[in-house]
């Protein structure tokens, strides 16, 4: 075997960047969710109304989707190195502040310092499994990342529980230190020293970087708080439009300005623009995944939250496998024959799912679908980001993974306001015609179920006429959750014409030399 070529990096160094951004992205997937169990204990102990608490989710999600292009675009300039170690120093300090916290308000202000910190973390993970690994190492490295996020993903509401239930809720945010104190002391021996990225790249767009995080954070904002605004609402409109004026006046600048945050150009690349509308479609459709798989369970099949996520967890194991066979077959398929596998799978499961989807089912009988539907997850999600990952130079690989996470994001929002105007409103229409409804409240159970408040609909409901609601509730709410997986087949079908029609085998990523 020949030797390392000069530079590239050692296959120890490679491991320990690969453990690297499996830990930062952990720390960042894990506070996304595990923050959820802990609500009750928080405003318990802080006080404050449940609207308030839930800025400590929303404002974590609001600056970690605000400011990911911009974390991306920078690391490309300043070095991916110091703009690291900047994120984990951001996301410990912010994790400490949380656990120490004495009000409502300083939690929230340091959870949104947590989300800027975590939105480095994420948006270099891709790029620096990028620039030092090659070939098949990489789509590897990439699949056995994606599969790490999945099984943080899977493992927070757990050990949320346990860390509130046995110590309290400040642990959630405490337990993060020693591990972002360890990250930060691998970065620094692991990861190069930076180069002159500054000189390579020109000037920083600084005014393209204002219109793009108030923008975004505008987007977020709305997106987040739409469905307890009103999507029809004057705060929710307004939001929204200001956002689009901004990101119009963002777009118009990058073609202008010498050294753009974001290089509209990218998009006229068929492979890139197949791999980035193959994401933004992917998280609109995942959430007429996991999040109405929940409803249906608790609300249609009555299953407890233990129930539902043993039920759930095949789904992510066979997502976890499924990401490692996508990153091998990478290197041997058309890349988007790949990923054209995997949303067709996608698109089988979520049919079986819409078909099967009834208040009287067996829930195992729905194991074998939802298998199908984490696996074909597993299998387009690596080669969907190698692809997007190799349509241009390593030396700006932040801002092409600061495009692509900045898209799912706003997928991700986006799919929780469609998938949820079906849901509630074949919730709805079922309701409304139903013959035993009380008159005396039937225009509030209406409203109630027109929202969505299964809860509420009950508490309006007489005692007398409760069992017949519940009923009522149970074929709305499978129906509701059918319709969802129906329209996230009709996506996933879409998204296998545009992954065929976009990305070919030229945009794989070619194996590197033997002994590289």
């Amino acid at each position: 075997m020949t030797p390392p070529a000069a530079g590239h990096p050692t296959a120890a160094r490679g491991r320990a960047i690969l453990g690297l951004v499996i830990a930062g992205t952990a720390l960042v997937v894990i506070d996304m969710t595990i923050v959820t169990i802990a609500l009750p204990a928080i405003q318990a102990d802080l006080g404050g109304t449940l609207a308030g608490i839930q800025w400590v989710i929303i404002g974590y999600m609001i600056t970690m989707g605000a400011v990911t292009q911009v974390a991306g675009s920078l690391s490309d300039r300043i070095g991916r190195r110091r703009i690291y170690l900047l994120g984990i120093a951001l996301f410990t300090a912010a994790s400490l502040v949380c656990g120490a916290a004495p009000t409502t308000t300083l939690l929230d202000l340091a959870r949104a310092v947590q989300g800027i910190g975590g939105a480095i973390l994420m948006v270099n993970a891709l790029p620096l499994l990028s620039q030092h690994l090659e070939g098949e190492r990489r789509n590897m490295a990439i699949s056995t990342w994606g599969s790490a996020a999945t099984a943080a993903g899977l493992i927070a509401p757990l050990l949320g529980g346990a860390l509130v239930d046995t110590l309290s809720w400040r642990a959630i945010f405490l337990i993060n230190i020693p591990i972002g104190v360890a990250a930060f002391v691998i970065c620094l021996r692991t990861l190069p020293a930076d180069g002159s990225g500054r000189a390579a790249h020109g000037r920083i767009d600084w005014a393209g970087t204002a219109l793009l995080i108030v923008s975004l954070a505008l987007a977020n904002l709305a997106l987040l708080r739409g469905e307890d605004q009103g999507w029809g609402s004057a705060a929710t409109l307004t939001q929204l439009t200001v956002a689009a004026v901004l990101l119009a006046a963002f777009l118009l600048l990058q073609s202008r300005v010498g050294a753009p945050t974001l290089d509209v150009a990218l998009f006229r690349r068929p492979a890139f623009a197949g791999a980035a509308l193959a994401v933004f479609i992917s998280r609109v459709l995942t959430i007429g995944g996991t999040v109405y798989f929940v409803q249906y369970f608790q609300g249609s099949l009555h299953l407890n939250p233990t129930q539902s996520g043993l039920l759930l967890t095949p789904v992510f194991l066979a997502q976890m496998a499924a990401g490692m066979l996508g990153g091998k077959l990478l290197s041997r398929f058309p890349s988007g024959h790949v990923i054209a596998s995997g949303y067709a799978c996608k698109a089988v499961g979520a049919t079986l799912l819409a078909l099967a989807f009834t208040p009287t089912v067996s829930p195992w009988l729905l194991t074998v679908p939802l298998l199908i539907w984490g696996i074909g997850g597993g299998i387009a999600g690596a080669p969907v980001m190698a692809v997007a990952m190799n349509v241009t130079d390593k030396e700006r690989a932040g801002m092409v993974a600061g495009t692509i996470t900045s898209l799912a994001s706003i997928g991700a929002g986006i799919g929780t306001a469609v998938l949820g105007a079906v849901y509630t409103t074949r919730i709805a229409g079922i309701v409304a015609a139903g013959p035993s409804l009380p008159a005396a409240s039937r225009e509030a159970v209406l409203a109630a179920a027109a929202n969505g408040d299964i809860q509420r609909v009950l508490d309006l409901t007489p005692a007398t006429a409760r069992a017949t609601v519940e009923d009522l509730l149970s074929n709305a709410i499978a129906s509701g959750a059918s319709a969802v997986l129906y329209s996230s087949a009709g996506l996933a079908v879409i998204t296998i014409a545009l992954v065929l029609t976009l990305i070919g085998k030229r945009d794989l990523p070619q194996p590197a030399a033997s002994g590289q």
